[in-house]
């Protein structure tokens, strides 16, 4: 059985993620004539036309695109497998994509990555900040953080820490509105919705065997919970929230922690990577770095909130 012919597919993917040979030549340090070679090469061997080409623009054909994200995983998992063995042996240096919640990786990214890139000065990070459930495999990222139930795939997933939510209001007004004592009375206020999917998604309570499930109304519904901090600060109404996005607020106590004798539904932070566990040593060691930093940063904060609110009760 003949090998692969691992220079033709690599040139083959680097002119359909650039769009021309010329891209693809810069990208591979390549002249372009070698790796047009390339691929006419890899076609002949095949029996099928991968690219068609013209005088003004460069086209993968049906055939080409049917095998595209093969190809790309085939070239990963090479490129993977010699990162890694020289990994271990050289300085780590290279480019790595990550993906994060968008609230997420505002509040709470940039000090374990300047940890890490001072650590690791040779290395360079793409940081790209979506609400948007992405897939790693087709878009070429290294790591992804996400906040969600894990759906079954073939990614490698590593749970980090659980995501603490809370709910919360300023103290004015609860002063004006009253202070819910059950999460029924939430039904009587004025209830900002924040979630990914539609905006009637009820929110389960429980304590000690007993539930409660409340749906949210109220004057305002967002995708993404920064815009409702300012809202709940200035009075408009009471949301849940995850702790970070109201970190500075809670811990300032512009916003307090309400119904705290009552749980939410757990959700988790999540570091995904695409199937292939030959990784190289920069991606290995910054996903150990965002696991350990991450896990500090989630853990114990809540409780912190909880504890400074009934100090401020009682103080």
């Amino acid at each position: 059985m003949a090998l692969p012919d691992y220079e033709g597919w690599a040139c083959f993917v680097a002119v359909a993620d650039g769009g021309s040979f010329t891209a693809a030549a810069a990208a591979l340090g390549l002249s372009k004539a070698t790796v047009s070679k390339a691929v006419t090469r890899l076609e002949a061997s095949l029996g099928i036309t991968l690219l068609h080409r013209s005088s003004r623009v460069v086209a993968v054909s049906t055939a080409g695109a049917g095998l595209l994200d093969e190809a790309r995983a085939m070239v990963a998992a090479a490129t993977a497998a010699t990162e890694a063995a020289r990994g271990d042996r050289l300085d780590l240096a290279g480019p790595i994509r990550l993906a994060a919640p968008m609230s997420f990786g505002i509040k709470v990214l940039g000090p374990p990555l300047a940890a890490f890139l001072d650590r690791h000065p040779a290395v360079e990070i793409e940081v790209l900040l979506s609400d948007a459930r992405n897939d790693p495999v087709a878009e070429g990222i290294d790591l992804t953080l996400r906040i969600a139930p894990l759906a079954d795939s073939s990614l490698l997933a590593r749970t980090i820490a659980p995501v603490a939510a809370s709910v919360i209001a300023s103290p004015a007004y609860l002063e004006k509105h009253g202070v819910p004592k059950h999460p029924l009375d939430l039904a009587g206020h004025r209830l900002i919705g924040y979630g990914h999917r539609q905006r009637a998604m009820p929110l389960h309570f429980h304590r000690k065997g007993e539930e409660a499930t409340v749906l949210p109304t109220g004057p305002l519904f967002t995708n993404n919970g920064d815009i409702a901090v300012p809202l709940i600060v200035s009075g408009v109404g009471i949301a849940v929230l995850p702790d970070f996005i109201a970190a500075d607020e809670l811990a300032s106590g512009a916003v307090v922690p309400i119904l705290t004798d009552w749980s939410l539904p757990q959700s988790h932070l999540h570091l995904l990577s695409p199937p292939s566990r030959l990784r190289p040593a920069r991606v290995r060691a910054l996903s150990d770095h965002l696991v350990d930093t991450l896990k500090m940063s989630c853990t114990g904060a809540h409780d912190q909130y909880i504890a400074l609110h009934h100090e401020r009760k009682t103080g």
